[in-house]
């Protein structure tokens, strides 16, 4: 092969990795544009076969938007610390069956419209399982957003003050799983408490709710003062769904006093 001959296939092949840069580009196909170049001559290397090349640009083109698509249905749940239910520690709490959890993890009641209470006091690990079983909704798909309730509400009374109650119930309405925290923590005043429930109505049969609360469901009187409003809300957050009571014992506090002894 002459100087000539070399150059001009050179030039070929700038002349190709140019047009599938450009139509990467106009296609939107960032990942076969960064790893193009690398792949192709992998794939010369390997004497891969034309459709087996195409394959593997497509296959990783897939499996990238999959990864930001997870990434994005994350970072839009807005969870406060990454908690995985593979971290979380079974043999700390009896209470909490293993089975239900892995069960739950599998989506099926956010698939039905089905909602989960996490009932227990401090520590018993409730934020650790609604954040774990939310991240795995997220990643399997389904939009997701926690929140604490008294981040809720007042984000609530703001938006109903702005005129834009409507339009803020309805963001809500839209995710697959409402993660609601720490319900139950502190006293609501009936505005709040009515402006919780129109979330709670809009999503009603439709969309899953789940919720972690140290108190029971009779202590509930504590945070709704109307006692009507207090019935209605159990009602919505109970009816078909899955009540976990995770217990009295602190996993923290045991944890602590574990490593003080040692």
């Amino acid at each position: 092969m002459t100087p000539t001959t070399l150059k001009r296939a050179s030039l070929t092949e700038q002349a190709a990795d140019a047009a599938v840069d450009q139509a990467c580009r106009m296609l939107r196909l960032p990942t076969i544009r960064g790893q193009f170049p690398d792949m192709a001559d992998q794939a010369a290397r390997e004497q891969m076969s034309y459709r087996g090349f195409l394959a593997e640009l497509l296959m990783a083109e897939c499996d990238d938007r999959a990864r930001r698509r997870a990434e994005r249905r994350f970072k839009a749940a807005a969870f406060p610390r990454q908690k995985i239910l593979r971290d979380f520690d079974f043999s700390a709490n009896s209470n909490i069956d293993p089975a239900m959890i892995h069960t739950l993890a599998k989506c099926e009641w956010i698939k039905k419209g089905m909602p989960l209470c996490l009932i227990g006091d401090s520590g018993t690990g409730k934020s650790h399982l609604l954040i774990g079983l939310g991240t795995e909704a997220a990643m399997s798909g389904y939009r997701v957003r926690y929140t604490l309730a008294a981040k809720l509400v007042n984000e609530l009374v703001e938006a109903a003050d702005e005129k834009q109650l409507t339009k803020t119930i309805s963001r809500y309405g839209r995710v697959d799983l409402l993660c609601i925290d720490e319900l139950g923590y502190m006293e609501l005043d009936k505005r709040g408490a009515e402006l919780l429930f129109q979330v709670l109505t809009e999503r009603e049969e439709k969309a899953s709710v789940a919720i972690a609360s140290n108190e029971s469901f009779s202590g509930w009187t504590k945070t709704f003062t109307d006692p009507r409003l207090c019935g209605a809300i159990v009602d919505r957050l109970t009816f078909g769904g899955n009540i976990i009571e995770t217990g009295s014992d602190s996993y923290r506090l045991a944890h602590t006093k574990s490593a003080q002894k040692q």
